[in-house]
């Protein structure tokens, strides 16, 4: 009888095969069961928005960090959707994180909705647009009062309006 034993090392490199794996295949936006008022063909959306709009809304990519004019934004206004122009934030809730990312402590009522986000080994809870389910960024429990939130965004999903 033969026993197979478990190394650290195997272990470990099954797991990066995994991730790597994991990494290469493609990633929509939105929850498969919800349905958008916005719902173009990757082709209209392609056509719609430039290249990393596209990557980052429809494929929920990141941008650099530090990267987003918007992170150094602070004049009042409104930042909506790249993808279809809903008012998602108010600039009365920007504030500075530190993180590299334009931050948020509350979007605006019925603008933007989550879902648990599981591409990366910690599970984080994405931010996406109700309208156009276009990615925005993520949600983290390290915010200010009064919500103790932090919506960060990627620069590139927000258009900013001044008011």
């Amino acid at each position: 009888m033969s026993h197979h034993r478990l190394t650290r090392s195997a272990l470990l490199c099954g797991t990066a095969a995994a991730l790597a794996m994991f990494a290469v295949l493609p990633r929509t936006v939105g929850a498969s069961s919800e349905s958008f008022e916005v719902t173009l063909s990757d082709d209209e959306w392609r056509k719609r928005l430039t290249p990393a709009r596209f990557e980052i809304l429809r494929r929920a990519g990141t941008e650099n960090a530090w990267s987003s004019p918007l992170e150094y934004e602070h004049r009042r206004g409104i930042y909506s959707c790249a993808g279809c122009n809903l008012a998602l934030f108010s600039s009365t809730t920007k504030f500075e994180s530190g993180t590299g990312w334009p931050s948020f402590y509350a979007p605006l009522p019925n603008a933007v909705r989550t879902k648990s986000d599981y591409s990366i080994v910690e599970p984080r809870t994405e931010a996406h647009c109700r309208r156009c389910g276009g990615h925005l960024g993520h949600v983290f429990n390290d915010g200010p009062k009064p919500t103790g939130l932090r919506y960060c965004m990627n620069g590139l999903a927000l258009l900013f309006t001044q008011k």
